[in-house]
């Protein structure tokens, strides 16, 4: 092969490639255009919870052409929608939203320094068997904390243990298992044999405020008259505020712990629990405590909702 041949090789090959770059588009057209997307956009967002067999349906409604399922399963995808898990969160009232507002912009100005005196509790219960059970939505990757793509949800029941736990920006304090239904007398005795302890413990006597939720025994006047005598600071929480809480991504932590551990029976679960908790380190716990801060921030901005965290 001589010279002449190789340039002129060369040349047919460049106009290929100029020629079939000026090609504008290939391929089948796609049956749904611009105007097709935006209603199947306004679909989404009237109904999350619909099926692709729904979608398809109502999009068809007023409509000359047909499309398959297929069409509006690409279609979504190229406009950033998928079929995810709605996350889980407490249903908020417009009440308890605006308590939620105010305590976010009373405490916006606290730092990490004065968020190292608070002592985090909280109770959780596990469970042996894990139901899943999830609804799926519709939404972009952006959307994962928008009020339609949320699902709530209540406690429910089983077999299992629930725990009271407690710490600070400093270390862990006790991981107590409850008998039984926790009413305001045996929430005293938590409070006593282990609040106490664990205060003593996290603080060496320094001062600090103690945090808990609005449950019923957290609440009631016996309880509340048992920590005025004792001279414990509490922490005026708003109701329905997991997210504000780092001990709720404590809670997580060991939780995720379980489902890789499956434990069997519920002193199996117990031993688990006990050594999942011991293993949590300090850094971890540093990190929760420092992102109270961004928690009532996000509060802020989303004017009282539930946030990520």
């Amino acid at each position: 092969m001589n010279s002449t041949t190789i340039s002129r090789v060369y040349k047919e090959w460049c106009e290929k490639v100029k020629t079939s770059s000026l090609r504008q588009s290939c391929g089948r057209k796609c049956l749904v255009d611009a105007r097709g997307q935006m209603r199947m956009g306004r679909l989404i967002q009237a109904d999350r919870r619909a099926t692709l067999t729904e979608i398809t349906t109502r999009y068809h409604r007023g409509m000359q052409q047909s499309i398959c399922e297929a069409t509006t399963r690409t279609t979504l995808r190229r406009m950033g929608y998928n079929s995810r898990k709605a996350h889980r969160v407490p249903l908020i009232s417009t009440t308890n939203r605006k308590k939620r507002l105010q305590f976010a912009r009373a405490h916006q100005n606290w730092t990490v320094e004065d968020w190292k005196n608070v002592a985090w509790s909280d109770e959780s219960r596990f469970l042996l068997r894990h139901s899943d059970g999830r609804v799926r939505i519709w939404r972009k990757q952006n959307e994962n904390m928008d009020p339609s793509c949320l699902v709530t949800t209540v406690q429910a029941g089983g077999d299992g243990v629930m725990v009271w736990g407690m710490f600070s920006w400093h270390t862990l304090g006790n991981l107590h298992f409850c008998d039984g239904t926790i009413n305001a007398d045996k929430y005293i005795e938590i409070l006593e044999h282990n609040m106490l302890p664990s205060r003593r413990h996290l603080f060496q006597g320094r001062p600090c405020i103690f945090q808990q939720d609005n449950a019923k025994p957290h609440s009631a006047h016996i309880t509340k008259s048992w920590l005025r005598r004792k001279r414990i600071r509490v922490l005026d929480w708003p109701a329905y505020s997991p997210d504000l809480s780092p001990i709720e991504n404590v809670w997580l932590i060991l939780k995720r712990k379980m489902r890789q551990r499956r434990p069997r029976t519920v002193a199996h679960l117990k031993n688990c629990l006990q050594q999942e908790w011991d293993k949590i380190t300090p850094e971890t716990l540093h990190h929760l405590v420092s992102s109270v801060p961004k928690r009532l921030l996000s509060v802020v901005k989303r004017n009282g909702n539930i946030t990520k965290w």
